[in-house]
């Protein structure tokens, strides 16, 4: 039985990487667990992971959803992290971040 997930992004310079997510979070990776891969965990039984594959970066997306998308979208203005806000999206509002790679982070919520 399945008991937790993480999102996975692939990126090409970890470092990098990490900074932005730690922009995105507000926090440091919570954990890393092996070389090459930051996790920050999002509640008890999920979480994003950041790998370094090179080969790969960039393909990822990952949805996020948020209690108040206005807010987040604020406080990651704020964190030096460019978007162009909440915009209408499949039946909810979304908001489109790209990190380093172009990998996709949507956050979603009302």
């Amino acid at each position: 039985m399945t008991r937790s997930v993480y999102a996975n992004c692939t990126v090409t310079d970890l470092e990098r990487a990490e900074g932005w997510y730690t922009r995105l979070f507000g926090r440091e990776p919570d954990a890393r667990p092996m070389a090459g891969l930051l996790e920050w965990h999002l509640g008890e039984a999920s979480g994003v992971q950041v790998w370094s594959e090179p080969e790969r970066a960039g393909h990822s997306t990952v949805v996020l959803r948020e209690s108040d998308l206005d807010s987040a979208a604020d406080q990651i203005r704020q964190a030096g992290i460019e978007h162009d806000g909440p915009q209408p999206g499949g039946g909810a509002r979304i908001l489109l971040l790209l990190d380093p790679d172009g990998n996709r982070v949507v956050l979603t919520g009302s």
